[in-house]
Formats: structure tokens, C-alpha cells, sequence
């Protein structure tokens, strides 16, 4: 385990030195697609975190006390199977979440579109249970990391949809508008989000 680094530290290092999108630039599909508007920004933002941080201490009971042989109580290794285990789990959320949107914000639900079931596959969580199991933290940081998973991913998206809906009024060459300046402008902000490299970094 990784008992010296504190949950705190875990949480504010995965938010913003070590963000899941634009450290590591996981779940840029979605992330591109459906940060046009901060209405759709901000609602799938708030389920991915929601998602994650589920998943990641749903995911961290079942690894250690199903899958790993060191502490599983069958007492066999059946951490071969942890990505078929952990993409079920996050599909199982992303049906609770996809119900509770489509109950009490139909309007968002159709905003959202597809996207909002293809939080399933977004490699953003799946890679927060894995980087979870691979650096070894405890429960409580596998807690906070999954938490500061979600809200790193909620940031940059809200932060692109702000930019991109001030873009709009700006004179962009035809070759980059849309795709192009998005990119462009995720690089510089991942280059800013740098800056806070000397306050925590988790490696």
C-alpha cells in the first residue's frame, strides 16, 4: 500500500498535477464531443465524477477481497479478469446515472445523447480503477483519487466549454475552427495545469 502519501494530497494531486484528462489525456472523446455548451459540460461533467468516484471504491472492495490472492477470501488469483469486473461495474453506474438524468432532466438527457450511456467506455474511469490498483493506495486513497479523478475531468470540461462558447466570437482561421482550436486550446491548458507540478505530484 501507499500509506506515506496523505488522501488529501491524492485528492488535490488528481484534480489538478495529475488530471486524468490532461495529464494523461483519457476520455477525449466525449470530452471533444459534447463541450459545446456549459449546460452539457457541467451535467455530464457532474456524472462522470459521480461515476468515478462510485466505481473506484466499489472497484478497490472487489479487487482486494475478490481478486487479488494476497487478500481475496477465496484465496485465488483472479486479477486476470479485473478489467472484465471493473467495465461492469462502471456499466452498472452509468445505467443508475442514465435513469436518474432521463427521470429528473429529460432536457439534459436529450443534450447529452449518446454520449451519456458512452460514459461506460470512457476510458477516463476505467483508468482511475486501474491506476488505482497499480499504484496501491489504501481505501481511503483510493476514495479521494477516484474523487479527484471525477472533479479533474468535471474542470477541464467546463473550463473548454467556456472557452469554446467566448470562441465563437473570435476570428479563428477556417482550418482550425471546431476540432482543431479545441485541441489546441486543451494542450495549453494541460501546459498551465503544469504549474501546479510543485505542490503534489503523485508520478
Amino acid at each position: 500500500m501507499a500509506p506515506q502519501i496523505h488522501w488529501m494530497l491524492v485528492l488535490f494531486a488528481a484534480i489538478f498535477t495529475n488530471n486524468i484528462l490532461l495529464a494523461y489525456f483519457l476520455g477525449m472523446c466525449s470530452f471533444l464531443a459534447v463541450s459545446k455548451t456549459l449546460k452539457t459540460a457541467y451535467g455530464l461533467g457532474l456524472a462522470v465524477t459521480f461515476v468515478t468516484t462510485a466505481t473506484a471504491i466499489i472497484n478497490y472492495g472487489i479487487y482486494y477481497f475478490f481478486l487479488n490472492a494476497s487478500t481475496s477470501i477465496f484465496g485465488v488469483d483472479l486479477t486476470f479478469i479485473q478489467y472484465i469486473i471493473f467495465i461492469a461495474v462502471i456499466a452498472a453506474f452509468v445505467q443508475l446515472v442514465e435513469m436518474v438524468i432521463d427521470k429528473y432532466s429529460p432536457t439534459l438527457y436529450m443534450a447529452l445523447g449518446i454520449f451519456l450511456p458512452l460514459i461506460t467506455v470512457n476510458c477516463a474511469i476505467l483508468g482511475t480503477s486501474v491506476f488505482m490498483v497499480i499504484r496501491k493506495y489504501t481505501f481511503i486513497q483510493a476514495a479521494g483519487y477516484g474523487l479527484g479523478s471525477g472533479l479533474g475531468w468535471f474542470l477541464a470540461i467546463v473550463l473548454i466549454a467556456g472557452i469554446r462558447q467566448q470562441l465563437r466570437f473570435a476570428n479563428i482561421p477556417e482550418p482550425l475552427k471546431g476540432v482543431g482550436i479545441t485541441m489546441i486550446v486543451t494542450g495549453l491548458m494541460a501546459m498551465a495545469f503544469l504549474g501546479f507540478a510543485g505542490v503534489a505530484n503523485l508520478g
